[in-house]
């Protein structure tokens, strides 16, 4: 893992909190139709998958039978043209959020995941242990890493769309 990981994790999350900013409670609450998401669950959904990967990861790098994975297509998490049910565990809930807890919950799961990154002495062990991902299979823990931030860049674009269509 190099810097430039920490600095798309950084970016990344710069542009979501830009893209959610000038939003009031209002906007940030309406939903288009009941099947779909609020701009405020979809960084509710961003804040349990942040949560459920950071956990993933410590779970994959403790596990004492921990296998190597082949690399996988994570890129593909960051384009919409496949729709993906996002699983119960991180599905958003319904109550409504304003912006100064959805700052709060995307700093907090942040904050965790770089509390348990920073202690990391050695980063390479994550490209030899892996996890389970719902969607990839069992998958190199470096590259769950990276699919925090292709994750979020995936759901800042359906901010835009969601915010274009308020």
């Amino acid at each position: 893992m190099s810097i430039t990981v920490v600095e798309e994790l950084i970016a990344t999350r710069n542009r979501l909190l830009r893209e959610v900013s000038d939003l009031s409670n209002a906007d940030l609450n309406k939903k288009l139709d009941p099947d779909t998401w609020s701009v405020a669950q979809v960084c509710h959904h961003l804040y349990l998958s942040e949560s459920i990967f950071t956990q993933a990861i410590i779970y994959g790098l403790n596990k004492s039978n921990g296998r190597k994975a082949e690399p996988v297509p994570v890129q593909l998490a960051a384009e919409r043209t496949q729709k993906a049910k996002a699983p119960d565990i991180v599905a958003p809930g319904d109550d409504p959020l304003d912006s100064e807890q959805i700052k709060e919950l995307l700093n907090y799961s942040r904050s965790i995941f770089f509390e348990f990154y920073n202690q990391l002495e050695d980063k390479s062990v994550l490209a030899e242990k892996s996890a389970k991902h719902p969607l990839f299979g069992y998958m190199p823990l470096d590259q769950w890493v990276e699919l925090i931030y292709l994750h979020e860049e995936r759901h800042i674009e359906q901010i835009k769309e969601i915010k274009s269509l308020l």
